[in-house]
């Protein structure tokens, strides 16, 4: 019953007011996968979670130009995006979905980068596939680290 009413109701506004007002919506944040001598950058966050670098999107930025905005602002590295390697909508400790996309990204001048951490983590490594699969991150990380082998 309230379902039908709830349909009607958008029925008479939707002229007012575009059906996608009533959609759910979720934080995006755009993450990047960096390699350094074949093991993958990764940072420690509040929650004692290793995750890949990167943040939320910006107004009129492009998702390419946030994670090469954020991977610069949180390890002082430049990087060019090589291409999109995974979507996934991750539900952090069941308060609030965030719609991940996720990068390979390529070192711009490895040898002129010295990763410098920013104050929104903890810690900074770079591990190999082996060790990521032991870490304290979420499997949605670790299934697109997973990808870039495939991609």
């Amino acid at each position: 019953m309230f379902s039908k009413i709830k349909y009607k109701l958008i029925g008479l506004i939707s002229p007012i007011i575009p059906t996608d007002y009533f959609s759910k919506k979720y934080p995006v944040s755009i993450k990047g996968i960096v390699k350094i001598d074949e093991k993958i950058i990764l940072l420690k966050n509040e929650r004692n979670e290793w995750e890949l670098p990167g943040g939320k999107l910006e107004d009129a930025e492009t998702a390419q130009q946030c994670v090469v905005r954020e991977i610069k602002e949180e390890l002082n590295l430049d990087v060019v995006v090589e291409k999109m390697v995974d979507v996934w909508l991750y539900n952090i400790q069941n308060k609030v979905k965030v719609l991940i996309i996720t990068y390979q990204c390529k070192l711009q001048n490895p040898s002129s980068n010295e990763i410098k951490i920013s104050h929104e983590h903890k810690e900074v490594g770079l591990f190999s596939l082996q060790e990521i699969e032991q870490l304290n991150m979420p499997n949605g990380y670790k299934n697109s680290i997973n990808k870039t082998k495939m991609v």
